[in-house]
């Protein structure tokens, strides 16, 4: 029997991760998941079409996701017709199979709307859905010589809307241990917004231009308090600072950041990144230093270490990795590495592991983990949908909420004849259904979304 293509999706809530099993080297097309539109030439752009922009002056995103939740499905379902079309990834979704993740904590409702779009609006064979820490067994972020992945990990894993601190044993996420900080790369690109608005030019309708600035520029600083004494001293000339000549779109000049001793034209705005570089990539370690009540990153990986057998905590100490766009910031490592070490006992080594580029390294557990011939079997069918509806989902899928076992003991003997391993409810109501999209079949734009100009 020929098994069906693997399409693998790591949805974030900023940036798509996506391909096909055995396509383009393994290397992933990176989409933006919003609907971005220009106000310059009045154009929408559905994710993958945002390529084409040429003016990234005033653009407004408007994205599937909120606080951390895929809310908007009309929004979703435009980004992902285009993305599975022939403009893309070029997919017949009904002789695919879907691997893709969702976010930590996810609610069940809107757990149930990831099954109904997958089999309802695209017909997909079969599909996996996972968080993305737990496809990091998979890969090789802890890879070496002749070594298997450790039995116990930590990932750190910093994304568009927070940072997660997830242990992993044994493949499975340890969800009572899990912490989040609520700071993102959403949330240090606003604030970098409003910090360059108050102190030099209006940059509050810039976001994409914003983002590129945070970029090219921030860095997380090791002496924090040493770094901020010599911005203090002279604030436009200091080892620290960094000049960024703002794009021109009108003659389509890319921003940059100014190189020594080049002379500027009389056209050119600059942006003078001082204390801003390292101050707004500090809130991931220090969140009360913008009035969140909330730990910082290394506080939180000893908190869920401390939430863990004690014969085990050395193993965790000793393996701890990261993810996720923020972590690739210079200097992130390095700072996260030092301040464990002074948290951490005496006795346990302290490593934390990385990757070249951690924004995609879900996506390439990912493909590991489909590439593996047990992926089919922790699959859910098409046939098991419509047997069973999300049911056949929550069986099978590991998920974060407790199991009431005695509840769903009589039922779940119904099934086992079948051979479909089980999965208990919890039992506790469920909170308002997320917004659904249209029942389209999955091949048109959204209802509620219109291209305009």
């Amino acid at each position: 029997m020929k098994l069906p293509h693997v399409v693998i999706v790591e949805n974030g809530a900023g940036t798509i991760k996506a391909g096909v099993l055995g396509d383009h080297g393994g290397q992933p097309r990176i989409i933006p998941n919003a609907i971005i539109s220009s106000k310059g030439n009045k154009t929408a752009y559905f994710g993958h079409e945002f390529e084409k922009c040429q003016d990234y002056s005033s653009l407004h995103f408007h994205l599937p996701f909120e606080k951390g939740f895929l809310v908007d499905w009309d929004a979703q379902k435009a980004v992902w017709d285009g993305m599975f079309s022939s403009d893309c990834l070029e997919v017949d979704t009904t002789e695919s199979s879907l691997l893709i993740t969702e976010p930590y904590f996810n609610l069940p409702n809107i757990q149930e709307v990831y099954d109904q779009f997958v089999f309802e609006e695209y017909e997909f064979k079969s599909y996996y859905r996972c968080t993305p820490a737990s496809l990091i067994p998979h890969g090789t972020l802890f890879a070496g010589p002749s070594l298997e992945p450790p039995e116990c990990m930590i990932i750190v894993d910093s994304g568009f809307s927070f940072t997660h601190v997830v242990p992993i044993m044994n493949g499975s996420v340890l969800w009572n241990a899990v912490k989040r900080i609520d700071v993102g790369g959403k949330l240090l690109t606003n604030q970098l917004k409003e910090l360059a608005s108050f102190r030099q030019w209006n940059m509050m309708d810039e976001t994409y231009i914003m983002n590129d600035i945070k970029e090219s520029c921030c860095y997380v600083s090791i002496n924090f308090r040493r770094d901020l004494e010599i911005t203090h001293a002279n604030s436009r000339n200091n080892e620290i600072v960094q000049e960024y000549i703002l794009p021109d779109f009108s003659v389509h000049r890319p921003g940059r950041i100014r190189r020594a001793g080049e002379q500027l034209d009389d056209n050119s705005q600059v942006m003078y990144m001082n204390n801003e570089r390292f101050t707004v990539p500090e809130v991931i370690f220090r969140p009360d230093n913008i009035g969140l009540n909330q730990c910082g990153l290394a506080t939180a990986v000893a908190s869920s270490i401390n939430l863990l057998p004690e014969d085990l905590r050395g193993m965790f100490w000793a393996h701890i990795g990261l993810i996720g766009g923020n972590t690739n910031i210079p200097g992130f490592q390095e700072r996260l590495t030092n301040e464990l070490r002074s948290l951490a006992p005496v006795e346990c080594e302290v490593a934390v592991h990385t990757t070249n580029d951690p924004m995609t390294e879900a996506y390439r557990s990912a493909v590991g983990f489909a590439s593996k011939p047990e992926f089919f079997q922790c699959v859910v069918t098409r046939e098991e949908y419509l047997e069973m509806g999300s049911k056949a989902s929550r069986r099978k899928f590991r998920d974060w909420r407790p199991m009431d076992r005695e509840t769903d003991r009589g039922r779940d003997s119904a099934f086992k004849g079948r051979g479909i391993r089980t999965r208990e409810d919890d039992g506790a109501s469920s909170p308002p259904a997320a917004k659904r999209g249209t029942k389209a079949r999955g091949r048109g734009r959204g209802a509620g979304v219109r291209r305009q100009g």
